[in-house]
């Protein structure tokens, strides 16, 4: 059985189709990839998925349950996670403060008005920190990262609360090359706790990741399947050739 399956997904805005019946599956420990020329719905997918929008038609599943309608709080709750394009950290906190919000999220309000997580959290903070390589800079204001690093740490904190399955929306977006390199190996660490969906413009660092990848041109799916079949695709060709 699927962790995710997304069943005929439309979604209009107005006039505008961004999605026409889009189907897709993840399995367990899935690293799946989104590629496809700009405005083919890639990121509104991504969103349906997480429930910052809804679909017009179409339903999600979630671990076999059916969450098209429910809030991102409940999805979150159910183990998704999704970390957006632009960075969101919050610049005047440590970078350790900011992993450490990540995780108190799920903590009663009781006991965050009384301090009473901080300590308790900590080795997960660290552990979490040192997963991405930032716990040197543990004690900075995440405003003195680089790009590169504040989207690591905006990853770290997106798998704090351990989700089962983690959105990416081009997280390698803006890095230098040494960045993307790096992201890839933090990435695929990742392989055994968790299933990814990412949306991402750098064909070759999608491909060195990904089991599989779909491509969307217009809303549509032209083509889904292993890295290999992608490339010999005709019909992906033919997209790529006419439309990027």
């Amino acid at each position: 059985m699927p962790l995710l399956e997304v069943c005929g997904v439309t979604k209009a805005f107005g006039r505008l189709m961004a999605l026409r019946g889009v189907d897709l599956t993840v399995g367990e420990n899935e690293f799946h990839g989104l590629i496809g020329p700009n405005g083919s719905g890639k990121s509104t997918l991504l969103k349906c998925v997480a429930g910052a929008e809804l679909p017009t038609k179409g339903t999600i599943r979630f671990a076999r349950r059916d969450i098209t309608a429910e809030a991102p709080a409940q999805r979150a709750r159910a183990g998704l996670s999704l970390k957006f394009q632009i960075t969101s950290v919050l610049p005047a906190l440590t970078v350790y403060d900011n992993v450490l919000l990540a995780l108190q999220a799920r903590n009663p309000i009781s006991s965050l008005i009384f301090s009473r997580t901080r300590g308790t959290l900590h080795e997960r903070v660290m552990h979490v920190l040192e997963q991405f390589r930032l716990v040197e800079r543990s004690t900075e204001r995440a405003a003195a990262l680089s790009h590169g690093q504040q989207q690591w740490l905006e990853i770290a904190m997106a798998l704090a609360c351990e989700p089962r399955l983690l959105l990416l929306d081009e997280p390698t977006a803006g890095m230098s090359f040494e960045e993307r390199r790096v992201t890839g190996e933090l990435l695929i660490a990742l392989k055994d706790r968790c299933s990814l969906v990412i949306v991402e413009h750098d064909l070759d660092f999608i491909r060195s990741i990904c089991d599989r990848l779909t491509v969307l041109d217009q809303g549509n799916v032209v083509d889904c399947g292993t890295v290999s079949d992608i490339q010999s695709s005709a019909k992906v060709r033919e997209v790529y050739l006419t439309r990027v």
